[in-house]
């Protein structure tokens, strides 16, 4: 588990914080100097989840249940239950998760925080459309309750907008129905990015859940190349039972330098693509949706100075050339990514006003940290997603400057007055001031 304070990425750090457990009793908030920001289970990417010189206000103690109606689906919970807790309660139940994103170890506020998306966009949007309401505590200690008819701008700045607006301290949102908890998966290889889009399309009609993974490290002739893997949940009658994976192995410690260079990345890619898979499979839900869950710690492989995640997502348009050019541009650099995830998102309305998710296809990897030559290959990559009329996901960035991002969320504006004045992270302050 990420160390309290800290992002997943490990990459800015943040010095200073001051780190404050809430609790369930906790009225009004805790008397603190400077500004706070509400902080879930770590699994933010850069720095929207820290505050250098602050405090933190660490709701993980908010973990209690609070109601579940088993036959409509309806749970409420507070914001510190993770996502892996709610699954336990609910999946021998008959339900599941309406939305997830690629770990189960996130907690519901941040959940909402970041208005996270998972493979099955194109059908059910974001986790935001399947909330019903939350209690927002603001800094002036009143709890507002926030739906889409009640204080319904503020339910709508809440969701994706980054613990900005205030600390949510319990949510209600509906589950979807489920036989077992098995997956009917499919996989299928592609040769490049036009066949990519063609199986997306071709998928997205008859499977719930669609993803895929590129090999970043391929070049010429094999650019584009990868993994698409289609799933629905299996139903009633199926046969083969397989048990559920056991965890776990786990990285120890940070080794002294990143684990991901050129040689290891290469031979990696190489052998995940060529790697024999059956077409068609049952599985347990845990390894399609979760497989970086399985290593404990996976965040360490990357060295001390950790890394940076990209994500942007570019219009259904651009998609094949822009996508093209940044998986050229990544190979020139001499860096990548052994995950490299593609998914086309859904024509759906945001949820949030800085909701990242909206029509098109999404590319999202994680870069060792290299200093400025990381920095500037972002820089780069940012040129293209811009020239498509695309987004970066402010859930996982740390290096966005504010004309990019005004570019990328142009109502982030109708933000401002929902936002509580004693309220900020590391993100908002770089985006803002810079």
């Amino acid at each position: 588990m990420p160390s309290v304070g800290a992002s997943w990425g490990r990459y800015p750090g943040a010095s200073g914080q001051v780190i404050v457990p809430l609790h369930w009793r906790d009225r009004p908030l805790p008397a603190v100097s400077g500004t706070m920001l509400p902080h879930g289970n770590g699994r933010s990417y850069g720095d929207s989840c820290t505050n250098a010189n602050g405090t933190l206000l660490h709701t993980r103690h908010l973990d209690r249940f609070i109601a579940f109606d088993a036959e409509t689906g309806v749970l409420r919970c507070e914001a510190g239950v993770l996502f892996s807790e709610i699954l336990d309660l609910v999946v021998d139940k008959g339900w599941f998760l309406p939305v997830s994103p690629g770990t189960k170890y996130v907690t519901v506020g941040g959940a909402i925080a970041n208005d996270v998306h998972g493979k099955n966009h194109h059908c059910t949007g974001t986790f935001g459309e399947h909330v019903r309401c939350f209690e927002l505590l603001r800094s002036d200690g009143t709890r507002r309750i926030c739906s889409a008819t009640e204080n319904a701008n503020l339910f709508r700045a809440t969701i994706g907008g980054l613990g900005l607006t205030g600390v949510i301290t319990w949510a209600e949102f509906t589950l979807q129905r489920i036989a077992n908890p098995w997956m009917t998966v499919e996989n299928r290889r592609f040769a490049n990015l036009r066949e990519f889009l063609a199986i997306s399309a071709e998928s997205a009609r008859d499977f719930a859940y669609t993803v895929a993974w590129v090999d970043c490290a391929a070049a010429g002739t094999a650019l584009g190349r990868g993994l698409f893997m289609r799933a629905n949940h299996s139903p009633a009658d199926t046969a083969h039972r397989p048990p559920a994976p056991r965890r776990q192995l786990s990285v120890p410690f940070t080794p002294p330098l990143s684990l991901i260079n050129r040689a290891s990345l290469r031979a990696f890619n190489a052998l995940y693509y060529h790697r024999q898979r059956p077409q068609r499979a049952v599985s347990h839900y845990e390894p399609y949706f979760y497989p970086l869950d399985a290593i404990g710690n996976w965040n360490r492989i990357y060295g001390p100075r950790g890394f940076l995640q990209y994500q942007c997502v570019v219009p259904m348009s651009a998609a094949e050339g822009s996508l093209t050019e940044l998986l050229a541009e990544i190979k020139r650099s001499g860096s990548g990514s052994f995950l490299a995830v593609l998914k086309v998102f859904g024509e759906r309305p945001p949820a949030g006003i800085l909701s990242f998710p909206r029509a098109g296809t999404t590319l999202a990897l994680d870069f060792p940290n290299r200093g400025q030559a990381t920095l500037d290959l972002l820089e780069r990559l940012d040129d293209i997603v811009c020239a498509a009329g695309g987004a970066v996901y402010p859930a996982k960035d740390a290096r966005l400057k504010r004309a990019r991002f005004e570019r990328y969320f142009p109502e982030w504006q109708a933000m401002l007055p929902h936002i509580d004045p004693r309220f900020s992270s590391g993100w908002w302050r770089r985006v803002m001031e810079s």
